[in-house]
Order: structure tokens, then sequence, then C-alpha cells
């Protein structure tokens, strides 16, 4: 069949360059496609994006769209040699060596690690005491899994029509001699195309066309425009005398970040707090939200200028730490499949977060502020007014999230507490905060040092959210697990800490 199939392309093209004849095949009109992958359709631009960024590391795939790529290489489980050489940067030290990589050298072909294989899953089982490594190998071995799930035609899947329902079947067995000489004779130029497309009508009579609406999501980029208007609003409120224009701007973002969590919602069926990318969103727009509650209640522009900067943050985090944050959205682990515990325990921790991440930015302010310009103690006592009204709105979330998790770990996993790294972590959050708040109120932390204690503190809650996930990576809070995020965090700590020691240093001087 393979063979024949590649006979019949030649014969309809009558093209001698066999990449120009795949290249025909695969186009962008594909994008649309409906593709089942982990129980869910979504469209093939997603998933051959995801793929391809799974694949390589990156965001750009060369010459071709990552939908282009992804066609061509699912063009091999037909029998079409389609020439498309990927390769993968090797970051990991021990891999390094293992492959005898020079330290000009970063980049290996799949088609050499496939080679590699056995030798891999050896080296992991002989080497179990050696924890990053481990993962590094078994995280390679992933890809070059999917990297043959892809190649081989079967990662590729279409709508089967039978009767009423739908099942999914791989392109090599959609892609059949007998279906693709049926078509030749009804549209002979280009028999492909139309097969492919039949998939699609089978789907949209059946299921509709609401999986679309996660290609004009992702087309669309509403992060990137809530990014701009972030910054306007910024900007405006610095340079523009009149807060009017800032304001509205400032509401402008906030829609477009509740169109953009809408979307998500709407497309997972789930609130959008199940893993590292929707919980930096869904805190970013919480802080937003806290900060023009309060700036609405207290009337003071710097409500909107720390909630802006914190949403300021966390935006560009979602767009440039992509390595570290996936934006996809994946089918959730049973014990998340809760709608109304996750929905209350999660969102309440997350919006606890973003109050928090007020504090530390304001308190930043302020140091910063003390060390290369001047405060004066009224202003700087406004201030810490300011940042303690914000921690007790997020202690006192905090410890709500704390306890509505205790009752879903309760109902989930029968005990209402189990010292889960996830877990005591939170706890060892609410108690430095609590510390904090109890120190300022009877004055045993002064006002000079009490931001200065409030910009430290958050470096607990990045611990907790981030450092649990990213570098402890253990306990019942797997499904929150990522990868790459432990250079990001060390930066944090060591630059946090040395802005704290320069203005403390200074300070002292004065």
């Amino acid at each position: 069949m393979k063979l024949s199939l590649l006979i019949i392309t030649f014969l309809i093209f009558g093209i001698t360059d066999l990449y120009s004849a795949e290249t025909y095949f695969c186009n962008n009109s594909f994008e649309k496609l409906p593709i089942q992958q982990n129980g869910r359709v979504k469209p093939l631009y997603v998933h051959a994006n995801e793929v391809m960024k799974e694949l390589t590391g990156k965001s750009d795939f060369g010459e071709h769209s990552a939908v282009m790529n992804y066609c061509l290489l699912s063009l091999n489980g037909l029998g079409i040699d389609t020439k498309i050489e990927l390769k993968i940067k090797i970051e990991h030290v021990e891999l390094k060596k293992l492959f005898n990589l020079l330290s000009s050298e970063e980049s290996l072909s799949y088609t050499y690690l496939i080679g590699q294989y056995d030798s891999l899953k050896l080296e992991m089982r002989s080497n179990r005491e050696n924890d990053s490594y481990v993962k590094a190998i078994s995280k390679l071995l992933r890809k070059i899994d999917l990297y043959q799930e892809v190649t081989r035609g079967i990662n590729w899947t279409f709508a089967e029509k039978f009767q009423d329902t739908i099942s999914w079947v791989p392109l090599v067995s959609f892609i059949t001699e007998e279906k693709f000489l049926a078509q030749k004779n009804k549209t002979p130029i280009d028999p492909f195309t139309p097969l492919l497309f039949k998939s699609k009508e089978n789907y949209e009579k059946t299921e509709g066309q609401r999986y679309l609406v996660e290609y004009y999501y992702a087309k669309i980029g509403l992060v990137n425009i809530a990014l701009f208007l972030t910054i306007s609003s910024l900007v405006t409120f610095i340079s523009v005398k009149n807060p009017i224009l800032g304001v509205s701007l400032t509401y402008l973002t906030m829609i477009i970040q509740i169109i953009l969590i809408s979307l998500r919602v709407y497309i997972s069926g789930r609130a959008p707090i199940t893993n590292m990318y929707e919980t930096v969103l869904s805190s970013g727009f919480g802080g937003l939200v806290v900060a023009s509650l309060m700036a609405f209640i207290y009337k003071g522009k710097i409500y909107y200028y720390i909630g802006l900067v914190y949403n300021f943050c966390s935006l560009l985090m979602l767009i440039f730490a992509n390595g570290m944050l996936s934006a996809s959205i994946s089918p959730l682990v049973p014990v998340l499949r809760d709608n109304f515990w996750l929905s209350t325990h999660v969102t309440t921790v997350i919006l606890s977060y973003g109050a928090l991440a007020l504090s530390w930015v304001l308190s930043n302010y302020v140091v910063i502020r003390r060390r290369f310009f001047k405060i004066d103690s009224t202003e700087e006592l406004h201030f810490s007014t300011i940042v303690y009204s914000i921690l007790k709105v997020g202690t006192t979330m905090l410890i709500a999230g704390i306890i509505l998790g205790g009752v879903w770990a309760d109902y989930s996993w029968g005990r209402y507490w189990g010292w889960d790294p996830k877990e005591t972590w939170s706890l060892i959050v609410f108690c430095i905060y609590i510390i904090i708040l109890h120190g300022r109120y009877t004055n045993w932390i002064t006002v000079q040092t009490f931001f200065r204690w409030t910009a430290l503190a958050f470096m607990s809650v990045m611990m907790a959210w981030f450092g649990v996930n990213y570098i402890l990576a253990t306990g019942l809070h797997s499904y929150g697990f990522s990868e790459g995020g432990a250079l990001f965090l060390g930066s944090f700590f060591v630059l946090q800490i040395c802005l704290v020691v320069i203005t403390d240093v200074k300070f002292k001087h004065v």
C-alpha cells in the first residue's frame, strides 16, 4: 500500500523532486483539522505546535510552519521519506558526557537517538541514584517515543464516522490505497487534501465546531494584547497627570484577561488553575483585581501601580518563559476532576499569592526608593499601612485555602493533613507572614525593617508555588510538577537577597 501510494503521488504530480511533492501535500490549510489526543479534541494547529515545541524545544520551526513540519514527519508513516531531520538540544551535563558532545556541540538528531534508545534505557536503570540524570534520560526517552509516534503516522488521528458515532484512527489507517484511488476518480488533481477534509466534515456533522474556539484562541494571542495594554497603562499613569486614561487602560487589560481566562475555561471545561501556566495567569490577574478594588476603596493610584507591575511580570513570564510554563490545555488527573474543590481551594490559594505579591512589589519599591531616592517618614508610614492591609488580605485568603485543601484532601485521600511538601510549604508561608503581621502590630518589627522582611518573605511564596514543583518535585501534588524552573527560582532568590542587602547597607549609613 505504501509503495503504490508513493507511485500514485509521482504519477499525479509528475514531480521528480519528492520534497516538493510532499510540501504540496502539507500546507497550512490543514490547521483547522480536528485531531484527538489524550482524550481531547483540538485543532491540528494547536497540536502540531505543541508537538513540535516538545520535540525541538523551540517555537520557531524554520522554513515551514509547525503544521507543515508535523505533516511532513507524519508522511513517513505512509512510506514517504520526507528527509526532515529534527534535532534536540542536549543540556544535561551527564548526557553530554554520555554522547561525547564537545562544548560547541549541543544538538543531536532524532535519527541518531533512536539508535541509542536501548542504551539510554540501560543507562537509566544503572544510575537510579542520580535522580537528576535519570529524569533527564527519562525526558529524552519520552521525546524519542513521541518522535517515533509522529513519524510512524500514528500520532495524527482522523475522525471516521460509523452511523452516528465518531471513532478516531491514525493516519496510516485512515489513508488507504482504496480510499486514495476512489478519491482520485473524483478529484484527480489532488485526492489527498479532500480525504483529510472528509475527517473534518465527519466530525463537525456529529460534534459541531466547538473545538475551533481553541484555534482562534491560539491564533489571536490575547496574552500579547494584554501585556501591551498593561504596559500602556503603566506608562500612562506615569506620564499623564489625569489618571482617567490610565484607569481606563487598566480596566481594558482586565477585560482582555477575563476573555483570555474565560476562553480557557470554555475550551477545557474547568477552572484555569491546573498547571503552572494557568496559576501564573490567574495570580497576575487576581493581583490586579485586588489592587484595583483597593484603589477604588482607598482612592490611591499607588494600588494601580503595584497591581500593574505584578500583572506585567506575570504576563511577561507567560510569553517568554515558555520553556518553563506550558500553555497546553491537558486532561486532568483523577484527583483534580472535582470542579468544586478545584475552583475553591486552588483559586483561593492562587489569589492569596497574588495579594502577597502586591506587598512584595510595594515593599521592593520602598526599599529601592529609600536607597536611590528620597522618601519622607510620613510617606513611608503610609506605605507600611498599605502593605500591612494587603498582608492581612493575602494571609487570610491563604489560611482559607489551606483549610479548604485539608477538606479536599480528606475527601480525596482520606486524611486532612499528611505533611506533603506542598502542604508543609503552604503552612511555612502562613507562619512567616503571621509572624511579620504580629511583629508589625506589636511594633517589634519597625517601619524601616518591615519592608525588608516583607520583600524577603515572598521568597517563601515562590518556594511553595514554584520550588515544590520545580525543585522538590515530590509528594501527592505530583500533578503540578514541571521542569525547567530551577534556574529561574534560584535567580529570583539571589536577586531578591542582593537587593535587600544592598539597600540595607546603604540605609544603615544614612
